[in-house]
Parts: C-alpha cells; structure tokens; sequence
C-alpha cells in the first residue's frame, strides 16, 4: 500500500527508543524527512532521522525551541508526532494520592500534556501552511485509570482531550489531527530492569521477568501477548497518510484487546 507520504518532513519527539524510534524508523522507511527530538540521542535514531535534536522536551523553551530548530533543519514541517511521555521512573513514587506531592503532579503534566501544547504551538504555523497531520500518542489510562504513578492518567486523559479540541479547530482548515492509545507495549518502559517496569517489579517483590511474563494476563490481554512498538508505528503511519484523508479527531486503540467495553 502506497501511504502517499514520500518526501514529506515530519518532527517526532521522544525518538529515541521504543514507540518513538519505531515512529521515526517506519516513516523513514516510507521516504519521510524525519527530525528526532529527545533528551538523549541514540545510534539508533541518528541512524534512521535526517536530523536530530537533543532537548528537554518537558520545559517550555525545549519543546518550543525543537520545533523552531526541525523546521530549520528540513525547510517545514508536514507531520508532527507527540510522542514524548511517561518519565523518568526514579523521580516518581509509586504512592497513593494523598502521599504524592505536588512536584510529582507538574512534572507528569509537563512532561505528558504540556510538551505537545508547546510543541504543537509553535510547530502549527508550518503544518497549517502545508495542510499537514498531527498525532498525539495518548494511552488506554486515559480511559481506564492507573493506580501510580499519581497523575499519568489524568495527564493522557487531558492529551487525549487535547487532540479532539484541536481537531475541531483545525479540521477546517485543512490540518488533520488524530490520537493513538497503546495499552501495555513491550518499549522500554515495561521491559528495561532499570524503567517502570523494573520499579513496579521491586515494589511488588518478583522477578521483573516474572512481571513481563504475567502482564498480558494482569490486564485481560485478548491477544495473550504485548504489543510492539513497531505495531503502534504502523497505526501512526497510516493515521499521517493520504489513505486517512477523512479521519479527524479519532482515538484509535491498539491494545491487544484489554479495554473491553466498545
């Protein structure tokens, strides 16, 4: 199937590693300039990205300044993808409401709604010009919320909530905005010893093996089994392409079947 998107440019934030540098590696197999942001750059996004920018995508001037300097860099942008989020899983405890402070509460929302405010914002001037498309990566917990950390959930239901308003400002105007929300993905958030998954397994007191092996059964998986990130890139292509001319303020799902309500 011919996506129609070659030659295009696109910015992708949080392309580094896993949902993100699988975005970057599949639009650029399909012939998209892609410009990579994330705090740090990896061998593997350089390898697969026109060019690449390391910043703090959770501070107003970083997520403001990526966009200025992607368009710079490949003459616009076409494609914008808001990957960026979660966060760095030794800075967030795992306690309930009344034990997590506010810190924890400005720096999920920084980082998991702000950033594709503040990307979105200074990025929109150049996807209006060129009638281009706009993906946020949202999650399932923004339909079903999580127990910790405190304020993921919250911050992915207001993303979500984000890219249906946008859409119908934009719709008219030519500018094509969607979202995807992942359930459980085996990226390293889930399977890095070191990441949430890694932390999650320690408070719980079991293998962190264990907890991968068990986590399609924890959340009623119909597929049996993770998603992979390359799964959830291939949404995103598609939702970018000439091929979904006409979808506009959609939240497409891709969970192994966890949600269960339709």
């Amino acid at each position: 199937m011919d996506l129609g998107i070659t030659g295009k440019t696109a910015l992708v934030t949080g392309a580094s590693r896993g949902i993100g540098l699988a975005i970057a590696q599949a639009l650029a197999a399909e012939g998209v300039k892609v410009v990579g942001a994330a705090r740090t750059i990896t061998p593997e996004l350089e390898k697969a990205a026109a060019a690449v920018i390391a910043t703090d995508l959770s501070t107003r001037e970083g997520a403001t300044t990526v966009a200025h300097q992607a368009i710079a860099e490949v003459g616009g942008i076409d494609f914008l993808v808001n990957n960026v989020g979660a966060g760095d899983p030794d800075k967030f405890s795992l306690a309930g409401f009344l034990d997590t402070g506010d810190e924890q509460w400005q720096a999920v929302f920084d980082l998991n709604l702000f950033s594709a405010v503040w990307t979105t914002r200074a990025a929109l001037p150049s996807i209006l010009e060129r009638k281009g498309a706009i993906v946020n990566i949202s999650s399932i917990n923004a339909r079903v919320p999580t127990g910790s950390p405190v304020g993921y959930a919250e911050a992915k239901a207001a993303l979500t909530q984000f890219g249906k308003r946008l859409s119908e400002e934009l719709a008219p105007r030519g500018v094509r905005v969607n979202t995807v929300s992942p359930g459980v993905t085996a990226s390293p958030i889930w399977t890095d010893p070191n990441g949430f998954g890694g932390q999650v397994a320690a408070a719980f007191g079991i293998n962190h093996g264990d907890l991968l092996a068990g986590l399609p059964g924890k959340f009623g998986m119909a597929s049996g089994r993770l998603t992979q990130p390359e799964e959830v890139a291939d949404l995103v292509a598609f939702l970018l392409s000439e091929r979904a001319a006409n979808i506009h303020g959609a939240d497409y799902v891709i969970d192994g079947g966890t949600l269960k309500a339709a």
